[in-house]
């Protein structure tokens, strides 16, 4: 049973701060299935946009939810960043996003390999 999204976003807000990044929920989607998306932002003009890994990726075993990278490029200007997930809510107004600030450029989740 996969954990409900407002019940996985305030776990990761969670992890991020406890280990020195600053985490806070930009947008509330719908409770038990919005997708969740991340923005990473390094604070040097480095922003990135993970979203969900895409449903073929198999889950391994205590993994909640994988996340992948929503763009080619390593990394956006913090303007792409926004026009990108504008796009994204004018697709699925139900998302989520939470932004996180982290120098280190750590996203606190699992990712698709």
């Amino acid at each position: 049973m996969r954990l409900r999204s407002d019940i996985f976003a305030s776990a990761l807000i969670r992890r991020a701060e406890a280990q020195g990044a600053v985490a806070m929920l930009r947008r509330r989607g719908a409770a038990e299935a919005g997708a969740l998306f991340i923005k990473l932002d390094r604070l040097d003009g480095r922003t990135a946009i993970y979203g969900p890994a895409p449903q073929s990726e198999e889950t391994p075993a205590g993994v909640d939810r994988l996340f992948a990278r929503a763009h080619s490029s390593e990394w956006l200007d913090p303007a792409e960043a926004e026009a990108r997930l504008k796009r994204e809510i004018m697709f699925d107004p139900d998302l989520w996003i939470v932004e996180i600030e982290d120098r280190e450029g750590r996203v606190f989740v699992d990712l698709a390999a």
